[in-house]
């Protein structure tokens, strides 16, 4: 199962991208009030029960923290989105998708090298 954590504040983000050089980094944009982003929120969550620990999913609720959402837009350059889904490794965005389209397999293909910007 892959390791899993939220983020909540700047250093949480921090954190995440300076781990982004030690192992890739699923980053996924959640809003609590959004049925699309619930219906992304599982298919998020069974990737996470499929993959092995060898990946870190973080997520990031936007409303709860939107300065968060804007810092993590700025600093990667990929306008915002929710729900959005960032492939990270070496602190830069490898691929990223959102609403519909975050799919348990679409993950696992960018994780495969199969999807790229």
């Amino acid at each position: 199962m892959a390791e899993f954590k939220e983020i909540t504040c700047s250093q949480d983000f921090k954190d995440i991208l300076a781990e982004s050089c030690q192992r890739k980094i699923i980053l996924f944009k959640h809003s609590t009030t959004c049925p699309i982003s619930a219906r992304a929120w599982q298919e998020v969550q069974n990737f996470i029960r499929d993959s092995s620990n060898e990946v870190l999913v973080a997520m990031l609720k936007v409303i709860e923290s939107r300065p968060v959402c804007n810092q993590v837009a700025e600093e990667l350059g990929v306008k915002h989105q929710s729900p959005q889904v960032l492939l990270l490794s070496n602190q830069k965005v490898l691929w990223h998708t959102s609403h519909q389209s975050v799919t348990l397999n679409r993950i696992k293909q960018a994780l495969d090298g199969n999807l790229v910007l």
